[in-house]
């Protein structure tokens, strides 16, 4: 004959609570050096758009200059995504930059349609 025993715990009181840590709060203070580490960062973002721009619409005039564009199609359109995602970038860290104030119906759009506001 099998014996069935069922399956209980047998953890002391203690045992259970000894592993358990509270945390009351976070602490959500940064270093200056991490500041200036970011706006630096950002800096180089916007230079980055800046020349992804300049270069890709460059090749864009040089292949519609050149009467390419309908041999290349798929050139043609990888540089226009390139170039539009480029010139958003700069303009999105730019703004970003400026620190400038979300409140109002202006604000509102400008985060809506632009910024990317992260939530903690």
């Amino acid at each position: 004959m099998t014996e069935e025993s069922p399956t209980t715990s047998h953890l002391s009181a203690d045992m259970t609570t000894t592993g358990m840590m509270q945390i009351t709060g976070v602490n959500t203070a940064t270093s200056s050096s991490s500041l200036g580490l970011e706006f630096y960062f950002q800096c180089a973002v916007v230079v980055i758009g800046v020349v992804g721009t300049a270069t890709n619409g460059l090749v864009l005039y040089a292949l519609i200059a050149s009467k390419q564009h309908k041999k290349h199609a798929l050139i043609v359109n990888q540089n226009a995504v390139d170039l539009f995602t480029s010139f958003m970038m700069a303009v999105s860290y730019s703004i970003k930059l400026c620190n400038i104030q979300l409140i109002g119906s202006a604000g509102y759009w400008l985060c809506t349609l632009i910024l990317v506001v992260h939530s903690p």
